[in-house]
């Protein structure tokens, strides 16, 4: 009986192991991942050794923790659906014994803890630190800039907890809920990561209906469009006449004019732009002109629509099925049965929409105007902006399977802490957010589509002067025949 009990723990032991190791894998290549992203944009400083470049680095390794963790949010749902399925369809093979629930629970548990660690402590921690300067009348260093973001971190800890506290004892006033108001673990914590999860799922609610309509507009700009009517030979030869011109009056103004030399500076880089743009149709063959980018566009439109028609029948499901609901669900367990109607390629259309709904909401996030000097250049962004820049794809992420889950783009219960969000179990917000992602996600593809026929009827009546249809974002110069400047 012993032996028995010792083989089990040994055996338990080594499981722990085997999943500790393989989480510690798979964040270890997320961070290298997350390392190269951020390096790469990363302003490039001195090579100095001095107080600074040290507190930029933590800065950096610390931004790069938080990218990783991110990360890791982002693959959790779709990790969790391909599993569920390959252990549904290879049961019993030995190869895929490592992949079981615990393991998949473990990763959402770990990725719930991170998350929480990142936004609450190493993200302020690394802003802080980075505009510490150190209490006046001590010793400037590192030490002095640690003992001031400790400082802020315990008053923007105070601060925080009374605003929850407040609204805590203003939202429920029966007794039970003032006795736990004063459980810090138990209460505090969870209740404020579920907040900072319903202002994720409302900040993606705002950038992926834009983004589903402005993927049609960034893809047209890397992908090369259909040459119906053009000729590039008389296009490339009127921008290398533009940039020669431009070149000449670039030589003989005088270094004097300030002014004028950055403003053909300016105009010098838009036409090498154009070129650049023009000798890449040039290049490009027959097929990836005229077969990629329609069936590029075609796609886009195929995953929009499924999405928006997977929102609409969720809401069906929410006025005649509890079960819909995405708390309290409780599903059959991983392993045990496919939670996809069409099996393997139900899930991985599942995937798909769900990358495509996290790209969507990415480009929709730095396409609002609130957010358009937050996006990131490269080599040319500042330590601070890129800490701005992590915490909010952290918000992004972690709502991520939260929204997924609540438009009924997948039927994968939440584990962990996903899933015991206060706000998950209340009928009318559910079924507002599912009504208005969809609402509002037609009404940014109808406006998409139907702006260049607004635009024609506004110049048939006159009104063209009056932008009310032009987004100066979407506004571009191009050369026309003649070789004058055609806005469109």
């Amino acid at each position: 009986m012993e032996a028995d009990e010792v083989t089990i723990r040994e055996q338990n032991f080594h499981s722990q192991v085997r999943e500790y190791t393989i989480c510690f894998l798979l964040f270890a290549v997320l961070y290298i991942v997350s390392y190269f992203i951020i390096t790469r944009y990363k302003r490039k400083a001195d090579e100095q050794e001095d107080e600074d470049a040290i507190v930029n680095r933590i800065s950096l390794f610390l931004s790069t923790f938080t990218l990783a963790v991110s990360a890791g949010a982002v693959l959790l749902l779709p990790f969790s659906i391909i599993s569920n399925e390959i252990l549904l369809s290879f049961p019993q093979n030995y190869y895929i014994q490592w992949l079981n629930g615990s393991l998949i629970h473990g990763l959402w548990n770990l990725a719930s803890l991170f998350s929480n660690l990142c936004l609450f402590v190493l993200m302020p921690f690394a802003f802080f630190f980075l505009e510490s300067e150190g209490f006046a009348g001590l010793k400037k260093g590192i030490r002095a800039r640690i003992l001031e973001t400790l400082v802020m971190l315990i008053l923007l800890a105070l601060l925080i907890l009374g605003i929850v506290w407040v609204a805590s004892a203003l939202i429920d006033n029966d007794a039970a809920s003032m006795e736990s108001l004063y459980d810090l673990w138990e209460f505090y914590l969870p209740y404020l990561y579920s907040c900072i999860s319903l202002m994720g799922c409302l900040l993606l609610l705002l950038c992926t209906p834009v983004g589903l309509s402005r993927m049609f507009t960034v893809m047209g700009q890397l992908l090369v469009k259909p040459t119906i009517l053009e000729d590039l030979d008389e296009q490339m030869y009127i921008i290398t006449l533009e940039e020669e011109a431009i070149q000449r009056r670039l030589n003989g103004t005088s270094s004097t004019v300030e002014c004028q030399m950055v403003e053909l500076e300016r105009e010098l880089e838009k036409v090498k732009s154009k070129k650049t743009n023009l000798e890449r149709k040039k290049k490009a063959s027959a097929w990836e002109r005229n077969l990629v980018y329609p069936a590029v566009m075609i796609l886009l439109l195929i995953e929009t629509s499924i999405s928006v028609l997977l929102v609409a029948l969720n809401i069906l499901y929410l006025l005649v099925d509890e079960t819909a609901m995405p708390k309290g669900s409780g599903g059959p367990g991983i392993g045990n049965a496919s939670l996809s109607t069409f099996g393997f390629v139900g899930a991985a259309l599942e995937i798909i929409l769900i990358f495509y709904l996290m790209v969507s909401s990415v480009v929709g996030f730095y396409s609002l105007r609130f957010f358009e000097n937050f996006t990131p250049r490269k080599d040319d962004t500042t330590m601070t902006k890129i800490i701005g820049n992590c915490v909010s794809i952290l918000v992004l992420s972690s709502a991520l399977p939260v929204m997924s889950r609540t438009l009924g783009i997948t039927r994968f219960d939440l584990l962990g802490d996903f899933g015991r969000f206060n706000w998950l179990g209340n009928f009318y917000i559910v079924l507002s957010y599912n009504l208005l992602f969809a609402i509002m996600t037609t009404l940014c593809l109808v406006r998409k589509f139907t702006s260049a026929v607004r635009e024609e009827l506004l110049k048939a009546l006159g009104l063209d002067k009056l932008h009310l249809s032009n987004n100066p974002r979407d506004s571009e110069t191009k050369p026309s025949a003649n070789g004058h400047q055609k806005t469109l």
